[in-house]
């Protein structure tokens, strides 16, 4: 693979099937942001901080280096649609998704779409290339359904785990 081609990295990339999320935030206009991003990493679990790349120049990136503060929405499986309308790009996407903020939520909490929300405070910030790294520490976790089978993201398409009741349990972080 050459630096030359980015499409032989977006293969690599595909093949490597990860969990889908929504970062939110407010802007300091009050008015609410956010995009689907599939990388997002655990980092350390004393003090809980865990990172997310996010495209240089993005509204959302923006409003998280104003504000200092995002969530992360973990997307269970029933929750494609909110997905793709996220990586759309629409001006009216949160006109179109139930959400509430109130009291220290660091960002929109995505109420028919998410099965955990993370609420994080920015530490660092980091650019890499065309994104940028933002470090946020956990301040706030908050479980909305039962529902906890994620949406997953790999091979250009998106997947859920299979029904299965043989299920394994791990605890495992990095």
């Amino acid at each position: 693979m050459s630096h030359e081609n980015p499409a032989d990295f977006r293969a690599l990339m595909a093949s490597f099937p990860t969990g889908v999320t929504i970062v939110t935030t407010a802007g300091i206009d009050g008015v609410p942001r956010g995009m689907t991003l599939t990388s997002l990493c655990s980092v350390s679990l004393e003090p809980p901080v865990l990172l997310v790349c996010m495209r240089h120049g993005s509204p959302t990136l923006e409003a998280v280096e104003a504000g200092g503060q995002f969530a992360v929405n973990l997307l269970h499986r029933r929750a494609r649609a909110t997905a793709e309308l996220f990586a759309s790009g629409a001006q009216d996407r949160f006109d179109r998704v139930p959400w509430r903020m109130t009291g220290q939520a660091a960002g929109p909490h995505l109420l028919d779409a998410a099965h955990t929300i993370a609420d994080c405070r920015v530490t660092a910030h980091h650019v890499v290339g065309d994104h940028v790294v933002i470090m946020g520490q956990v301040t706030a976790v908050s479980r909305l359904v039962e529902e906890h089978q994620p949406l997953l993201y790999g091979l250009r398409r998106f997947e859920t785990w299979p029904d299965t009741e043989d299920r394994l349990s791990y605890d495992f972080i990095s």
